[in-house]
């Protein structure tokens, strides 16, 4: 399992030489969100589908 810092040079160092701070913010973002996403999934924090599907519905 690599370690947050090796998720953030990784994504990183696979933007185009001609990004921005913004195009780096936004890699940092994604890999924090999706991680917060697996642990909460690890602790059973989720929804079903079919939860989701009622929910979206309501929208």
């Amino acid at each position: 399992m690599e370690t947050l810092k090796q998720d953030a040079i990784k994504a990183i160092s696979k933007l185009p030489e001609s990004a921005n701070i913004d195009d780096i913010m936004y890699e940092l973002y994604v890999i924090d969100k999706v991680n917060k996403g697996k642990e909460a999934a690890e602790r059973g924090d989720s929804i079903s589908i079919e939860e989701l599907k009622k929910e979206i519905q309501s929208w």
